[in-house]
């Protein structure tokens, strides 16, 4: 089997999607994309293509080691994300070629279902708290909130920091002991505000705390690990083992790699495995599309060390389409109790629709990140 033809789709809201035909008839689909960045992503996909021209489908680490080693500059958000894209695509081939799902080949499920957490929003107490309640009706056993208001000030006010606490302790209240909750701090904190703020939170037992510093701030995390007893999670902006190892060395409990930036299935897989050696879970990165979400799936069923997955489902409609619009069937993205059940089917699980496909990539998109200001003018953290 060869490879004889890459194509890229821009499909609303913000997503990139490659198929990869071979002269077998078979067809693999991943998402690499960059929020923001989809058409550089793009370019990059369609240089890598060249290397794949004519090459075996199912060598994937052959393939994702000259796709990721084959030029003197390497690595980086652009590089990886592209790389991921392919390599999900020659996954879902493989799984396809064998007629089973990518998880049989990766070792085989070591779970039958796939905990989910659902995202809520609300600036003041009341409004928080009422999206956890109906979050946790819809069955959810865990939620994630953003734990930082916009143009959050470098050292913000006594006012600001006990906002953020009343929002956490109005959803505790609602979830209740037997629910989890987990706290984004999407690095919009300085190191002291985050110093400041992680022992506040303790009294709630989040799940974890996310990005409580940006990436450029990692060597600071040996100190806010051992500063507090929320444990730590952090890895969406990382895209690499050699990036993820000095945040293992610093104790964080939990890595959250994303499948469409951190080169695919293949490295994401490694990730995890070199997490279960620090005693660390994976919570896979996923604000994204069907794509991206089946193949965290994948790698979910197949990780001892898997805690709990994002995912935006609960977006009804993005960008004036449906969100899994994009799929013949949705049913495996039907969730039970807060968990999606193992899918069978091969390759990634989904069947795309790619009438759908082709004429959301006529349209396409351009979708970017606006950066924002405080009061007085300067940059601030998104």
């Amino acid at each position: 089997m060869r490879i004889t033809r890459l194509e890229t789709f821009l499909v609303a809201p913000r997503w990139l999607f490659v198929r990869v035909e071979t002269d077998e008839g078979l067809v693999g689909w991943g998402e690499p994309v960059l929020e923001g960045r989809a058409e550089t992503v793009r370019a990059a996909v369609h240089e890598l293509a060249e290397l794949l021209d004519g090459a075996d489908p199912l060598r994937i680490e052959d393939n994702w080691q000259r796709l990721t080693k084959g030029a003197f500059y390497r690595g980086g958000p652009v590089l990886a994300s592209a790389v991921a894209g392919i390599d999900q695509a020659l996954w879902d081939i493989a799984g396809k070629a064998r007629g089973v799902p990518v998880h049989e080949l990766l070792a085989g499920p070591v779970r039958e279902r796939v905990r989910m957490y659902g995202w809520i929003a609300g600036t003041e107490p009341a409004d928080i708290a009422e999206a956890a309640g109906a979050a946790a009706d819809a069955g959810f056993t865990a939620v994630k909130m953003l734990g930082a208001p916009s143009q959050l000030g470098l050292i913000d006010t006594p006012e600001t920091t006990d906002l953020l606490v009343r929002r956490v302790a109005a959803v505790r209240e609602v979830l209740g002991p037997g629910r989890d909750l987990a706290i984004d701090f999407h690095g919009r904190f300085t190191p002291a505000m985050a110093r400041r703020l992680l022992p506040l939170l303790e009294p709630y037992h989040p799940l974890f705390v996310e990005e409580p510093v940006l990436p450029e701030y990692g060597h600071l995390l040996p100190g806010i690990v051992a500063g507090t007893s929320v444990p730590i999670a952090t890895g969406e902006r990382l895209f690499s083992r050699g990036e993820f190892l000095p945040v293992l060395q610093a104790d964080v409990a939990v890595v959250q790699p994303d499948l469409s930036h951190a080169g695919g299935i293949s490295e994401v897989r490694r990730i995890a495995v070199l997490a279960e050696t620090f005693g660390a879970l994976l919570a896979p990165h996923c604000p994204l599309g069907p794509l991206a979400l089946a193949s965290c799936l994948q790698v979910d069923l197949a990780t001892p060390n898997f805690l709990i997955q994002e995912q935006a489902l609960g977006i009804e409609r993005a960008g004036g389409r449906e969100l899994l619009g994009d799929l013949m069937d949705t049913a495996v993205f039907e969730m039970v109790d807060g968990h999606l059940a193992r899918p069978l089917r091969p390759g990634l699980g989904i069947d795309v629709d790619e009438d759908a496909v082709r004429r959301a990539g006529e349209v396409g998109h351009r979708y970017r990140i606006t950066p924002w200001r405080h009061a007085d003018g300067s940059f601030a953290e998104l």
